[in-house]
């Protein structure tokens, strides 16, 4: 069974969040899209409703965390190559995207993160396509065997 995901994002000011992921070429789906609430679409598989603030509220029962002072999730998206991931990162801290870490290369994948403009962390990243068949078993056997690769960190942060 195929699912979607969608995944429910606060935003402060929606227009401004709108404007943000349109300049990072996302599109929206007006059906699922009012006044509080855009949704935008990241695959026909994948979307992220960005909810303002006091409309997200109906749907939680704890606190709405501040991004901007805590991370509670991070949202990653793949892009064709290397230097589609630069484009994407480039892009996103041209319209208000501040950067989050150094550009991660593990030789395999390489990734960059950013917090948007609510301070939700981004990251973007690329695979290696036959990396990616071979599964991180395989991907870890043939880095021993070549120094010149750098290893993902354990707890899976850089």
């Amino acid at each position: 069974m195929s699912r979607l995901l969608f995944l429910n994002l606060p935003v402060a000011d929606l227009p401004a969040s709108r404007e943000f992921f349109d300049a990072l070429g996302f599109s929206f789906d007006e059906r699922f899209s009012d006044d509080q609430a855009a949704c935008m679409v990241v695959s026909s598989q994948a979307y992220v409703m960005l909810l303002q603030r006091d409309r997200f509220v109906d749907f939680v029962t704890k606190p709405i965390a501040d991004a901007n002072q805590a991370t509670a999730l991070t949202v990653a998206v793949s892009a064709d190559s290397r230097e589609a991931v630069d484009a994407f990162a480039d892009a996103a801290l041209g319209v208000g995207a501040t950067p989050a870490k150094d550009p991660q290369e593990y030789g395999f994948m390489y990734q960059r993160s950013f917090h948007d403009l609510d301070g939700h962390l981004w990251e973007v990243m690329w695979m290696d396509p036959v990396a990616a068949e071979k599964g991180p078993a395989e991907i870890a056997a043939s880095d021993a065997s070549s120094p010149g690769i750098r290893r993902a960190p354990e707890n899976g942060h850089g």
